[in-house]
């Protein structure tokens, strides 16, 4: 995850993020949500020493119908542990040196993901992780070497047609995000950019997105509009090119990688948000980085992706997200931030209070073996993480 976004100046605004997202829902509203298929993913990320076991963390996402699962790596416990359960995973892999060699690049995938197919519904695979944001330059010219090795891989195994692949790119990629039509990739990483989106148009694959409007939030708060980054209402942003308005920064800069891409000569690769989320606590200079943020971002963002609305550059394509993250992990190195984007605590509470109270929803397993205390969530946990999404 990078810690700095590229943001445009937005309007400031003192408006509160409200936490009665869902009060007007009724029962029936509840009990069939509960039940019913979830349009977003999550990203399971494992820093950490005190999380369940993969059989416990399947079980609670079956609970809430969640279909779809992002890895950072192949851990082969979770991939067994979702056996059957129709879970749609991303495994990762950031040993770029290494897969840049065919040989070892189909024996990974032979080892890491071949035995796990069918049973376990593995479609896509992502080489390396932000790599063109950082500084290592042998790694970004490893990158696609990588990608189309472990390709190859899955297409001589026979596993062309079943799993894709693609790397995911913070969103600092681009010099230019303001206004959305203007967006531009970074000069300096064209030589690497334009092949990528050949591979991607060539294979079919999207390309991945990591974005977070709360670093453009917590670098200025005092020119960044809070319910523009919250999905808040707000008076919206106009693209002067375009007439374009957006009411929130997320798919303004989605809007905006469609923008840079059609400026090298892409049009025909989709865009796929693999991170994005807000944290329920950091430090002191961390302004933003609260309880009431976090429900208010991720709540609105999965009411909007409920409604399968796309960006206002592609309002017929549905914004394609998974939330960052599944649970708060304690060994994250960072600030505070760092170890705080859950939707949940290790033990199986959900970190948001809605406010709701009186019913719960009560899935099996347990989480602590020490003192394995009864887990119950609130209906409120429910709304949020299901009721969006019909």
């Amino acid at each position: 995850m990078a810690r700095v976004e590229l943001c445009a100046v937005f309007f400031s605004s003192s408006l509160l993020p409200s936490l009665l997202l869902l009060s007007l829902l009724s029962a029936t509203d509840v009990v069939s949500a509960a039940t019913a298929p979830l349009k977003f993913g999550i990203n399971y990320g494992q820093i950490a020493n005190n999380l369940p076991h993969p059989t416990q963390v399947s079980g609670l996402l079956q609970s809430f119908n969640v279909n779809r699962v992002k890895l950072y790596d192949a851990d082969p416990a979770v991939l067994t542990a979702f056996a059957g359960t129709g879970v749609e995973f991303i495994v990762g892999n950031e040993d770029l040196h290494n897969l840049t060699d065919a040989r070892k690049a189909r024996a990974w995938v032979a080892q890491h993901v071949q035995p796990f197919l069918p049973a376990t519904r593995v479609t896509c695979i992502t080489v390396g992780n932000e790599v063109l944001s950082g500084k290592d330059t042998v790694a970004m010219q490893n990158l696609l070497p990588a990608m189309q090795a472990v390709y190859q891989a899955l297409v001589d195994l026979g596993l062309g047609g079943q799993v894709n692949v693609s790397t995911a790119h913070s969103v600092n990629i681009l010099a230019s995000s303001y206004p959305p039509s203007a967006g531009a990739f970074r000069e300096d990483l064209g030589q690497y950019i334009k092949p990528l989106l050949n591979f991607h148009a060539e294979v079919g694959s999207p390309f991945l997105i990591n974005a977070y409007p709360f670093f453009a939030y917590k670098a200025s708060p005092g020119s960044v509009s809070l319910p523009y980054v919250l999905f808040e209402p707000n008076p919206g942003v106009r693209d002067p090119n375009t007439n374009l308005t957006y009411d929130n920064m997320l798919y303004a800069q989605i809007d905006a990688v469609y923008a840079a891409m059609k400026a090298v000569g892409h049009t025909d690769v989709s865009v796929r948000i693999s991170e994005t989320g807000w944290p329920s606590k950091g430090d002191d200079d961390e302004v933003g980085a609260t309880v009431a943020n976090a429900a208010a971002y991720n709540g609105n963002l999965m009411k909007r992706i409920a409604t399968g609305q796309g960006t206002p550059l592609k309002p017929d394509v549905p914004v394609d997200v998974f939330v960052f993250a599944l649970f708060n992990e304690d060994m994250k190195p960072g600030p505070t931030s760092e170890r705080n984007y859950g939707l949940f605590y290790p033990n199986g509470t959900p970190v948001y209070n809605l406010g709701f109270n009186g019913a719960s929803f009560s899935p099996s397993p347990t989480f602590s073996s020490s003192s394995k205390p009864k887990i119950t969530f609130p209906v409120a946990v429910v709304v949020l993480l299901a009721a969006f999404f019909f």
